[in-house]
C-alpha cells in the first residue's frame, strides 16, 4: 500500500513519544526525522527501527540546527578528540546532510575503540560524523564535487525536497500500465536512451552521444513520449561513458529539473568525461552543444546510490543498481514496477567475466520479467580472448616494441581500458620480464585513475586491498607511471628519442592528446600502435582496422594525409563488453528466466542475430526493434 507524505507523517506521529521535539522532511525517497534529540531514536533496532517498518520506507536522523556546532568550532574539537595518530587529512562539511566527513590515514585509529570517538565527537559538535581512508591517490574532481555540494546545500535540501514530492504525490486512479520507448542505441552503438512510461510516471534511463557520427549525435529527445522534458520523473545513468551519460546537461539546457540517480563513481567520472568533451570541441574549433553551466546545473542534481540500495525513483518505480562489470560504479538496473505486476532489467554496458579491476556482471535479481541487453559483440563470431590471453599478448607486444627501441602507443579511453593496461603494464615490468621503461600518462587518465583510487569499494578485492593499504603491491602508485603535464612536457616527449609507451586518450583516435602522438610516430616502423577498446564506426580506429594505411585527420586546425606505417594491433580481451558467450551465459544465470529480451547497443546484424539465438535457446520473445519503436511491458 503506497502512503501519501502526508500519512507518513501521521504514522510516524503516532510512533514518537510527544515529549521527543522533531520534524520530518524528504531527502527525495528517503524521510528525513530533523531532531533536538537524535538519541532517543536509537539504531535500526530502536524506534528508527520502527518507524522505517511501519512506513516501509528509509529512514535516516538528521541533528536539529540548534544542537550542531559551527563548523570552525568543530574542527577544533576534532582536532582535540581524534588521536593524532589518525592521521586526519581533510575535513569535509556537507550541511545539506548534517555530516562531517573525516579523511584520515589510519580509520580505526579515528573511530577509536567501539566508536568511543566518534561518538564523543558526534555529542560534541552534532554533526553526524563519518570517517573514510584517505585515498592512495587524491583525485581533484571528488574534492571539487564535495565544494560544489556544500556551496550549493539549501539548494540541494529544497531539490531532495521537491523530488520527495513528487514520489510522494497521490496515486493516480485506472489500470496501470507500461511501455519501453527505444530513444537511441537501437541497431546502433552509441546514444544510448530509454524511456520507461507508465500510467503514473516517465524515467528516462541514459542520455547518450554518439561520439563518433554527427550526424546522428544525439538521443530523440524530439519524440511525442518524451515531451515535454521538465516533466520526466526522474532520470537513471548505468554508468559514464560519453555514450551513455554524455547528453545528460544537454536535457538540463532543454528544460529538465529532476533528480539524477547513479553511483558516486559514476557521478565523478561523468563530470571528468562531459567537462573534457567541452575542451576538446574547443580545441578543434566545434560548437559543442551544451556549455559548462548545464554539467554543473545537472550535477547539482544527482543522487547518489550505492549498489543493491533499493530506492523508490517515481510513485509506482523502484529501482536497484548492482555491479555490470563495465567500468567503475557501471551498473545494472533492475526496475519494480507497480507494486511488483512488472521487474524490468537494464544490463547496461556489461562484462561477465571477472577483470583486474572489477567482478563479473551482477546474473542475481529477484525478478525480471524483461531484460534490455546489449548486443556490442552478440553476434556468431564474436569472441574475445580471456583478459589473462589479453595481458600477455599486450606484454609480448610491449617487450616487441620496446626491444627494437620504439615507441609505443596506446590510444585508450580515460575509464577502465586506461586502468586495466597499467596493471597489465605494471606486472610485466614488476615480474622482471623486462626492464621498465617510462610509461606517460596523457589526458584525464591520472584523474580517473584516482577516482577509482577513491572508490576501491567497487574494484575487485585484491585491488581493494592493495589500494587501502598504499603499499608496494598498489599498481597505480608504480614509479614507471608518469603524468604528462601540459603541451610543453608533450613536445618534450615527442623529441625524446628513448623508447617509452604512452597512453593516451581519446580511445577511438577521434582527437583528444593521442592525436599528436598519433600525427608524429605512426609513418615510423619501429613504433607501434594498439588498440585495446571498441573503435565505432566512422572513427580513425576503424578505418585502422579495416585495413587502411593512408589516413585523412583534422589536426591543429587544419586537414593532413597521414601514411600509417607503424605496427599496429587490436587486442580485444581488455574489452569492457561482454562477448556472444558471456552474454548466452549471462542470460543463462539468470533465474527465473526473463519472459521477454530486448536488443540494443549493436548493429542491427548484432541484434538480431542475438536475439536469434536468445529466442532458440530459452524459448523467450525476444526483440530487436528500432530507435522511436515502442514495446508495451504490460
Amino acid at each position: 500500500m503506497r502512503l501519501s507524505f502526508h500519512e507518513v507523517k501521521n504514522k510516524i506521529a503516532k510512533l514518537v513519544p510527544k515529549d521527543i521535539d522533531y520534524s520530518v522532511d524528504l531527502e527525495a525517497a528517503t524521510v528525513a526525522i530533523i531532531t533536538s534529540q537524535p538519541d532517543r531514536f536509537g539504531s535500526g533496532s530502536g524506534l528508527t527501527g520502527e518507524i522505517a517498518k511501519e512506513i516501509k520506507r528509509r529512514v535516516v536522523i538528521r541533528p536539529d540546527k540548534k544542537i550542531m556546532m559551527s563548523e570552525e568550532e568543530s574542527v577544533g574539537h576534532i582536532k582535540s578528540i581524534i588521536p593524532e595518530d589518525a592521521g586526519v587529512n581533510d575535513i569535509y562539511f556537507d550541511p545539506c546532510f548534517s555530516e562531517v566527513i573525516l579523511t584520515c590515514d589510519d580509520p580505526g585509529t579515528a573511530v577509536g575503540r567501539r566508536g568511543e570517538n566518534i561518538n564523543k565527537l558526534r555529542d560534541k559538535i552534532g554533526w553526524i560524523v563519518k570517517v573514510e581512508r584517505t585515498p592512495s591517490l587524491r583525485s581533484k574532481t571528488v574534492v571539487d564535487i564535495r565544494g560544489f555540494r556544500k556551496t550549493l546545500a539549501e539548494e540541494r535540501r529544497k531539490l531532495l525536497r521537491d523530488f520527495g514530492r513528487n514520489i510522494f504525490r497521490p496515486k493516480l486512479s485506472g489500470s496501470s500500465w507500461a511501455r519501453l520507448t527505444a530513444l537511441g542505441s537501437y541497431r546502433e552503438v552509441g546514444r544510448a536512451c530509454h524511456l520507461i512510461t507508465t500510467n503514473e510516471s516517465r524515467v528516462m534511463i541514459d542520455v547518450g552521444a554518439n561520439i563518433a557520427d554527427t550526424a546522428n549525435h544525439l538521443p530523440f529527445f524530439n519524440a511525442p513520449e518524451a515531451l515535454p522534458l521538465e516533466k520526466i520523473d526522474a532520470v537513471v545513468l548505468t554508468h559514464a561513458h560519453l555514450d551513455h551519460a554524455g547528453m545528460l546537461p544537454l536535457l538540463f539546457k532543454y528544460g529538465y529539473k529532476g533528480p539524477v540517480y547513479c553511483t558516486p563513481p559514476t557521478r565523478d567520472m561523468m563530470l571528468i568525461l562531459q567537462s573534457d568533451y567541452l575542451k576538446v570541441a574547443g580545441m578543434e574549433g566545434k560548437s559543442p552543444p551544451y556549455e559548462m553551466e548545464h554539467v554543473r546545473e545537472a550535477m547539482k542534481h544527482v543522487i547518489d546510490v550505492n549498489w543493491k540500495e533499493t530506492t523508490d525513483i517515481t510513485p509506482d518505480i523502484k529501482m536497484t543498481m548492482t555491479n555490470s562489470g563495465h567500468i567503475i560504479g557501471s551498473s545494472a538496473c533492475h526496475f519494480h514496477i507497480g507494486e511488483g505486476k512488472h521487474n524490468l532489467v537494464f544490463s547496461g554496458d556489461q562484462k561477465y567475466e571477472k577483470s583486474w579491476l572489477f567482478d563479473a556482471a551482477n546474473s542475481k535479481f529477484p525478478r525480471c520479467e524483461t531484460l534490455v541487453l546489449e548486443s556490442t559483440y552478440g553476434a556468431q563470431g564474436d569472441f574475445q580472448p580471456s583478459r589473462l590471453e589479453a595481458t600477455s599478448e599486450l606484454q609480448e607486444m610491449i617487450k616487441r616494441t620496446i626491444g627494437r627501441n620504439g615507441k609505443m602507443i596506446l590510444p585508450v579511453f580515460a575509464v577502465g581500458r586506461s586502468q586495466e593496461v597499467m596493471i597489465a603494464i605494471d606486472e610485466l615490468f614488476r615480474n622482471g620480464e623486462m626492464e621498465p621503461c617510462t610509461v606517460y600518462l596523457d589526458g584525464m587518465i591520472q584523474e580517473a585513475t584516482a577516482i577509482h583510487a577513491s572508490h576501491p569499494e567497487y574494484l575487485t578485492r585484491d585491488l581493494r586491498n592493495a589500494i587501502l593499504k598504499n603499499d608496494e603491491n598498489n599498481p597505480f602508485s608504480a614509479p614507471w607511471f608518469r603524468t604528462v603535464q601540459g603541451r610543453e612536457m608533450r613536445e618534450s616527449i615527442l623529441l625524446d628519442p628513448t623508447p617509452c609507451i604512452v597512453l593516451a586518450t581519446s580511445g577511438m583516435l577521434t582527437g583528444g592528446p593521442v592525436m599528436t602522438y598519433f600525427r608524429h610516430w605512426s609513418a615510423n616502423e619501429r613504433n607501434a600502435l594498439c588498440f585495446v577498446g571498441y573503435q565505432a564506426e566512422g572513427s580513425i580506429g576503424r578505418r585502422l582496422q579495416k585495413g587502411f594505411s593512408d589516413i585523412q585527420m583534422f589536426y591543429e586546425g587544419e586537414t593532413i594525409n597521414l601514411e600509417v606505417n607503424c605496427e599496429y594491433i587490436t587486442i580485444d580481451g581488455f574489452s569492457g563488453h561482454s562477448d556472444r558467450k558471456q552474454l548466452l551465459d549471462f542470460v543463462d544465470q539468470l533465474n527465473p528466466k526473463p519472459h521477454a529480451i530486448v536488443c540494443h547497443h549493436g548493429d542491427y546484424r548484432k541484434c538480431s542475430e542475438l536475439g536469434r539465438a536468445l529466442r532458440e535457446k530459452y524459448n523467450v520473445r525476444s526483440y530487436s526493434p528500432k530507435n522511436l519503436e515502442t514495446i508495451r511491458l504490460f
